[in-house]
């Protein structure tokens, strides 16, 4: 038997850290049926350290993700697509529903700023997955 999985999708620049901690927090969360994936625009190299760090505070490893880079294909299975990030390098996303969280980029913020940004993505991922226990 054949397992449907309905998909939600965070984009950012860099797939380094804001779609990072999105996505693992949506994992976490995940209403059952639903799985988060990511990606970037321009990808870095790695996953940002202080986006591991914030992470294994909440007890998430994310040390083991690879950025990845946005295509058509992660658009059209997206059954949800969210840009997370803010100003003139966020994507213009063709996916069934987009939704928009602008969200500064932590890349040089110190880890207690980053901080805050992660709780905000937490916070906005938690209210995600209510939303769609209920569809």
């Amino acid at each position: 038997m054949a397992i449907f999985m309905r998909i939600v999708l965070f984009v950012c620049v860099g797939n380094s850290f804001r779609s990072q901690v999105a996505e693992a927090y949506f994992n976490k969360y995940a209403p059952q049926g639903w799985v988060a994936v990511s990606a970037g625009i321009i990808p870095e190299e790695k996953v940002h350290q202080n986006a591991i760090v914030l992470m294994q505070e909440e007890g998430i490893d994310i040390s083991h993700k690879k950025p990845r880079r946005l295509n058509d294909e992660l658009q059209e299975m997206a059954d949800v697509a969210v840009v997370v990030c803010s100003g003139d390098f966020c994507p213009i996303l063709h996916a069934k529903q987009v939704e928009k969280w602008p969200m500064p980029d932590p890349h040089l913020m110190p880890l207690d700023e980053a901080r805050k940004v992660r709780d905000k993505i937490k916070e906005k991922v938690i209210e995600l997955t209510g939303r769609l226990t209920e569809r």
